[in-house]
């Protein structure tokens, strides 16, 4: 049979509110000698408070809402690997939801969450091209805000709350810097939707070294698909259907570079002989392809966790922190061999 609160207050002699406030840790002070009274009769009858009911008597809720793309995706999973150890050693616990890119089913899972009165919400992906939507979405978290609770978002938003900011311009533009700097002048691009803001600043910074270094970079050399494996495999037929010369694939993510590798290695063209390919992020994926992938890395986990640590902070205004991306070079990419060299 289930021990009761009833039954801790008769093994410690007080009132059934008295242990509701020792247990729920209620603002309402508990003297030491009854609150000692209380935890030992828990200890003893091993006692496990009722989560629904703690949730009704506590002002501020344990939970901490988590809003991903796709928490399958290994940039995600990475990120709430994050997530999750700053939960944990705060002893807070996470609702994860997959809004699948969705900017409908993202508002839902908000106005949802705001509902369950989860302490703090972070919203874990790409902001979007989308005034009407991003309007929207910041009066739900504007009026979540007023109401007590803390937003962080990671990634180039336009919404209130702070803000964790991986340097995806900066990142992209070193690269490009590099892989121009060998020799590459028949470059194609495999780029995301054309809707999210990480596509752009991603965007935005290799277009950048191409101008820097006076090389073009046609419009049909650059193919927008979906920030996957198949995405990327189809944007590399693309490209190479369109130019079968092209010295090397600048991808926009690592998912989409191993679909890349993977046309490559069906049309019996050499990576790096034949073509070079780079990633971006580095997950752990990109060191085990064949061959191991030139990337840029983002510290997706330590991004996780500083975004946890802002929700849960106690700062009165919004912060933003940038997140640094470096260049790591792996086998994947080489000069242009001679009898493709411009």
């Amino acid at each position: 049979m289930a021990v009761t609160l009833a039954d801790v207050a008769r093994l410690a002699g007080v009132s059934p509110a008295t242990v509701s406030r020792v247990i729920n840790d209620s603002a309402k002070r508990v003297n030491d000698d009854l609150r000692e009274r209380v935890l030992a009769a828990v200890a003893h009858l091993h006692y496990v408070p009722n989560a629904h009911a703690q949730n009704v008597a506590r002002p501020r809720q344990s939970a901490v809402g988590v809003i991903v793309h796709d928490v399958s995706d290994p940039y995600f999973a990475e990120i709430t690997r994050g997530l999750q150890r700053q939960a944990w050693d705060h002893d807070r616990l996470l609702v994860i939801c997959n809004s699948y890119r969705d900017p409908e089913r993202e508002l839902a899972y908000v106005a949802l969450l705001r509902a369950q009165q989860v302490h703090a919400l972070i919203l874990a992906g790409s902001g979007y091209h989308d005034d009407d939507f991003t309007d929207r979405l910041n009066a739900e978290l504007s009026a979540y805000q007023h109401a007590g609770g803390r937003v962080a978002v990671i990634g180039r938003h336009r919404l209130v709350g702070s803000a964790v900011l991986p340097a995806n311009e900066a990142g992209a533009h070193a690269l490009g810097l590099r892989i121009l700097g060998l020799g590459h002048r028949r470059v194609g691009v495999i780029a995301g939707p054309r809707t999210l803001t990480t596509t752009t600043d991603r965007l935005t910074g290799f277009r950048r070294a191409f101008t820097d270094l006076r090389v073009a970079l046609p419009p049909e050399r650059v193919v927008h698909a979906d920030f996957t494996r198949d995405g990327g495999m189809t944007a590399a037929a693309a490209l190479l259907d369109t130019d079968p010369t092209l010295t090397a694939l600048i991808t926009l993510n690592d998912s989409m570079a191993v679909g890349a590798l993977a046309t490559l290695r069906d049309r019996g063209v050499r990576v790096p002989d034949d073509i070079s390919v780079t990633g971006f992020d580095d997950m752990p994926i990109a060191r085990d392809v064949t061959p191991p992938l030139t990337t840029v890395r983002l510290p997706l986990v330590e991004m996780g966790e500083r975004a946890m640590a802002l929700a849960l902070g106690n700062d009165p205004l919004p912060r933003s922190e940038p997140a640094e991306a470096t260049i790591t070079w792996r086998s994947s990419c080489a000069p242009p061999s001679p009898e493709r060299s411009p």
